[in-house]
């Protein structure tokens, strides 16, 4: 239940119709097997619905990004850029595939920026490549940022990341091409504990993670449901949304006291994402409202 110190969580979201697996640029796309399978976009419009509607569901918002033809992972809205505390730092692609989209989801900021929902949008330094969110996840409990870099992003733009929203980002190296972008492979939850996959992560990647995550809360996930992207999960309070989760991971959070609502997204799965790609968290703060609320009268 929202109450008047906890206003809804808010997304941003782009309906699949142009959805397609039309070229691959991650081992998990497969575009001739896509273009046999004649009911391929009708399956991907039913899952992104109960998505969506779970979400509203549970009292977020959801703004639309509009779709647009030629740009079938516009629908990835994670990877529009990162966003925090109302400020967006854009997105850039490394596959020109990719790039297209940069356009469309500058628009869309600019659009709600237009409406008092964003008050800064800041573009990257010339040649710099983050691909958003995707690569670049806010941990609440821990005031900082988990960067991914190697495959999709640049390990220098660690330190745009940490000028612009004045936190600690740890840039932690990728070591399976499967898990392309952190959020694949790493998801922090509201209650401090972070879900992992730790084959995803070259050593050096894990130390960090040990070093800043205490072993109670650290959820490891095996290979399973790391092939599911289980880690690519939105957790929305106490509330996590799932594609899949095995019985001894879903055990596991539930036992922690998260409700664990499972909406299959296999069509998403052979682009290589799942429910966290198909999201971008718009409402982000570093200070809780009611924090921010008492600092302004105070």
């Amino acid at each position: 239940m929202q109450t008047m110190n906890r206003p809804p969580a808010r997304f941003l979201m782009c309906r699949p119709e142009h959805f397609a697996v039309s070229y691959a640029i991650n081992p998990w796309m497969n575009p001739s097997s896509w273009a046999r399978d004649k009911r391929a976009h009708f399956a991907a419009a039913r899952e992104w619905r109960a998505l969506h509607a779970t979400l509203l569901q549970l009292g977020a918002a959801v703004e639309l990004v509009p779709p647009a033809p030629d740009v079938p992972d516009l629908v990835f809205t994670a990877n529009a850029g990162v966003v925090l505390d109302r400020q967006v730092l854009l997105a850039r692609f490394r596959y020109p595939q990719r790039r297209r989209e940069e356009p469309h989801f500058e628009a869309a900021f600019r659009g709600l920026q237009a409406r008092g929902l964003i008050d800064g949008i800041t573009r990257l330094p010339p040649g710099l490549v983050l691909e958003g969110a995707g690569d670049c996840v806010f941990d609440a409990t821990r005031s900082m940022f988990w960067m991914g870099y190697g495959p999709r992003s640049d390990a220098a733009a660690r330190r745009v990341v940490a000028d612009m929203f004045g936190h600690e980002v740890a840039a932690l190296e990728l070591a399976d091409q499967r898990f392309y972008h952190i959020d694949t492979a790493l998801c922090p939850l509201s209650g401090g504990e972070v879900l992992c996959l730790p084959s995803a992560f070259t050593p050096a990647g894990l130390e960090q993670i040990h070093g800043r995550v205490a072993p109670a809360d650290r959820i490891e996930i095996g290979a399973e449901d790391g092939g599911q992207l289980a880690a690519n999960a939105v957790c929305i309070g106490n509330t996590l949304i799932m594609s899949s989760a095995g019985a001894r991971l879903r055990r596991q959070l539930e036992e922690r006291g998260y409700r664990v609502m499972i909406r299959p997204l296999p069509s998403f799965l052979r682009s290589g994402g799942s429910a966290f790609c198909l999201t971008l968290r718009l409402d982000r703060r570093s200070i809780p409202v009611s924090s921010a609320a008492r600092a302004a009268v105070a």
